[in-house]
């Protein structure tokens, strides 16, 4: 058998899905490298909203509260509006979510990533290869081999140098982006939808301290759709569609720039334009998520639209998929199969995501003087109701993989507060993230003692009577059990319902489920 390998796992790529893989998996134990072609972090915005999941998984990896130091809640709608002020889509992006936090709030990429930074550089088991460009890979049964080549930047610009280095992996995690070397070397095809639209991102902060409202809107004028939103505490974005005729290097300059922000009344004395860049918005996905060792996640994956503000949380939502299996994996507790797994749930849930974004896009990108005045009626008549004016679909759900049959296996699970060991709080704020059994109350907990079978004996997973009146503080998992007609729900450790059911043999009978679609093969083992 060979020696064993450099690391457990190789990330390439150091954005916010490649920062978050790199902690979630040292602090389960495991030896991580990440490679970056670039130095340090980039210092541009990119991404500027994570939503009330993404917050919930901060929360479970120690994150959130040094994660909201640098983010802005949203207080109002999020807002559609024709070039008359009128609205035609208003989504309400103030409240709490399911899962109990603000389901929208933005941020500053940069800071983000510097938050992210630190916690991934404060783990044990976190070597950073920054500056290394990935040059090719391969793999066999046991390992992957990764080729690297050192970067430079003393020219002025990025180059390639003549140092190379090698290193060996047991998986690798390609988090590398849009135009993902990881992929390419795969040879990994995208199933692509075909929705292209160039648009022009202009972040920038403002001289002055104001309130903006709408804090986050999308002005559907043909004239020239823009968007107008959030950059995080102190920026703000503007985007601007490329129109018929303009090309794209006569857009993205900064006369550009200027000329389109000064109808807004930004101008450059009493505004920083920290960037410019033309995007082209795309809706795309890999048609496979694993070749042997390596995996995709984030943009390196799929990418959409930006219009429901849920690329940069499709890829974190992959980290927690991906992470958990392959701690079981990687601890051995579980067969390498489990990781077939990642690419059937998480593909068929960030496609909803997709066909959400290009709906949305479907409605700004209008540029026709008559389909944007029938938009506009149907919206108006609609009452910018959601419900009625966007086509109809069902909610995101994985797809078929490490669940049970129950209709809302795949979903993510709602939260409450509960009182537990003298705290109170929301449930991921008082149990360490893992497998969980949710029961309606201490009877039930007492009666699935009582039936034969060890089932989650295999697991590190703990039983809590979460609908008793003295643990569920606000009636929040009574109403949830009363609803569903069940006795017991089991969690994943990515807050996803693996399944749910009723009575104590059932109870046991979907915990023995649990350990044979985990793949398990043997009892935890300590990191």
């Amino acid at each position: 058998m060979r020696e064993r390998a450099d690391y457990d796992v190789a990330i390439v790529g150091y954005g916010p899905v490649g920062e978050l893989a790199a902690i979630m998996l040292a602090r389960r134990g495991h030896r991580v490298a990440v490679i970056e072609r670039w130095a340090s972090v980039y210092p541009l915005p990119r991404a500027v909203v994570y939503d009330d999941e993404i917050a919930r998984v901060f929360e479970q990896e120690g994150l959130l509260e040094d994660v909201r130091d640098i983010t802005d809640p949203v207080p109002d709608h999020y807002e559609w509006r024709n070039r008359h002020g009128q609205a035609l889509l208003k989504i309400d992006w103030s409240v709490v979510g399911p899962t109990g936090r603000q389901v929208a709030n933005f941020f500053s990429q940069p800071e983000l990533q510097a938050v992210l930074d630190r916690h991934a550089r404060a783990k044990d088991g976190v070597d950073l290869h920054l500056g290394w460009q990935l040059e090719d890979l391969h793999q066999d049964a046991e390992s992957v081999t990764l080729d690297l080549r050192r970067g430079s930047t003393d020219a002025g610009r990025w180059e390639l140098t003549d140092e190379t280095r090698r290193m060996t992996a047991r998986y690798v995690i390609g988090a590398d982006g849009a135009n993902s070397v990881v992929r390419r070397r795969l040879g990994i095809e995208n199933e692509d939808l075909g929705f292209n639209f160039d648009w022009l991102i202009c972040d920038v902060q403002a001289h002055e301290q104001r309130e903006w409202r709408p804090m986050n809107w999308q002005l559907c004028d043909p004239a020239r759709p823009t968007t107008i939103v959030s950059g995080g505490p102190g920026r703000r974005r503007w985007e601007f569609m490329r129109l018929p005729g303009e090309s794209i290097p006569e857009l993205n300059t900064d006369e550009t720039a200027w000329r389109l922000l000064e109808p807004w009344g930004r101008t450059p004395a009493n505004t920083t334009l920290e960037r410019h860049a033309v995007y082209t918005f795309q809706a795309r996905w890999a048609k496979e998520w694993r070749k042997g060792r390596v995996l995709l996640a984030g943009d390196a994956a799929h990418l959409m639209p930006p219009f429901a503000g849920q690329g940069m949380c499709g890829g974190l939502r992959d980290v927690s998929n991906l992470v958990w299996k392959l701690d079981l994996v990687l601890r051995n507790q579980a067969a390498e199969a489990l990781l077939d797994t990642y690419g059937g749930e998480r593909s068929p849930h960030v496609q909803s995501y997709i066909h959400l974004s290009m709906a949305l896009g479907q409605v700004i990108c209008v540029l026709d003087e008559d389909a944007a005045a029938a938009r506009d009626a149907r919206m108006i008549a609609g009452g910018a109701d959601p419900a009625k004016v966007l086509p109809a679909g069902p909610p995101p759900k994985l797809g078929p993989g490490a669940l049970s049959d129950h209709p809302l296996a795949g979903t993510s699970m709602t939260q409450g507060r509960v009182a537990v060991d003298g705290r109170v709080g929301l449930l991921d704020e008082l149990l360490p993230s893992g497998f969980v059994m949710l029961a309606r109350d201490e009877t039930r907990v007492r009666q699935l003692a009582d039936v034969a079978g060890g089932a989650d004996a295999a697991l590190d997973l703990r039983i809590l009577a979460v609908g008793a009146p003295q643990v569920d503080v606000d009636g929040h998992y009574r109403a949830f059990f009363d609803e569903h007609g069940v006795d017991y729900v089991v969690l994943r450790p990515d807050n996803y319902v693996y399944g749910l059911t009723s009575g104590p043999d059932a109870g046991r009978a979907l915990l023995d489920g649990l350990v044979r679609d985990l793949r398990l093969v043997h009892a935890p083992a300590a990191a």
